[in-house]
């Protein structure tokens, strides 16, 4: 079991009123993600509201403010207690088993334009064995291509701009991967969240994409970036990509200031909590399983 402690803070400079905000900083709750402490401090006097997705756990955070300074706290602690499977178990579902609320995760989308990818996908994994191994042979591929390269891409970059960049960061990752994942129809979605175990010379602590790929009608966990091992994130949204997931949607005239995070880990071998590690088993931090 995983046990991590870490804090966000966010802040904004708001030129002009009214000025809308959606958050997704929360930590998602699941039936194996449990926030066991939390804490939330608001700098303006703001009337927030708290709102769940119950689908799959994310939350979220409304609020209008106004002129002025505006900063966010949030303190937490969670504990997930992963699913662990055999790899050699999961297999790959026909689309005509998904679940109809899955059948989004196999269609192109703003940043994952999977339809451009179709001849690359069968080129390179089209005779594979379906299965875990051909989800892990496509991560591995996209780790090797790509280098990591804080800064090299923008809010607008997609999969197919990263094939051809051949760099960029944690999102620019997990599109590529899920591009491709969605081009042999694998459901697969982005994950935002938050990461333990990052190497230091990445830089500061930030927020985190990585992806979720269905199979046996579970989502399992891939961090395609390599920059930490999947057992040490913490899941706050999910979506078909980026544009579902930011940590925070602004309506309004607002300048931003970069967030600040930290994350520790909480070991006690009594308790059974233990450090992120690396694990052969395949990896999920739900226990729901999906079928049609």
């Amino acid at each position: 079991m995983i046990r991590l402690s870490f804090s966000i803070t966010l802040g904004y400079q708001v030129l002009s009123s009214p000025c809308d905000f959606i958050f997704n900083f929360h930590p998602a709750i699941t039936d194996r993600q449990r926030v066991l402490e939390e804490s939330l401090t608001i700098r303006q006097d703001v009337i927030a509201k708290k709102l769940s997705q119950d689908s799959h756990g994310s939350r979220y955070l409304r609020l209008q403010a106004w002129p002025g300074e505006l900063t966010l706290d949030y303190q937490g602690i969670v504990e997930i207690n992963h699913l662990h499977a055999n790899p050699d178990t999961l297999h790959e579902m026909p689309v005509s088993e998904l679940p109809l609320d899955v059948l989004t995760y196999i269609y192109p989308s703003r940043y994952c334009q999977s339809d451009k990818f179709a001849s690359l996908a069968n080129y390179e994994f089209g005779s594979m064995t379906p299965g875990y191994h051909r989800v892990m042979a496509i991560r591995d591929w996209v780790t090797r291509r790509t280098r990591f390269v804080s800064g090299s891409s923008g809010s607008a970059t997609s999969a197919l701009e990263t094939l051809l960049d051949h760099k960029g960061v944690c999102r620019d990752f997990a599109h590529l991967m899920i591009a491709m994942c969605r081009a042999l129809n694998i459901p697969a979605r982005f994950a935002s969240g938050i990461d333990y175990g990052a190497d230091p010379s990445l830089g500061p602590t930030d927020f985190h994409a990585y992806v979720e790929v269905m199979l046996s009608g579970r989502w399992y966990l891939f961090d395609p970036s390599g920059v930490t091992e999947p057992m040490g994130l913490v899941r706050l949204g999910t979506g078909r990509d980026a544009a579902d997931v930011a940590f925070a949607n602004v309506f309004g005239n607002v300048s931003a200031t970069a967030p600040l995070i930290a994350i520790t880990a909480i070991v006690d071998s009594a308790q059974g909590l233990d450090l992120p590690a690396y694990t052969r088993d395949a990896l999920s931090s739900t226990d729901q399983h999906c079928t049609a």
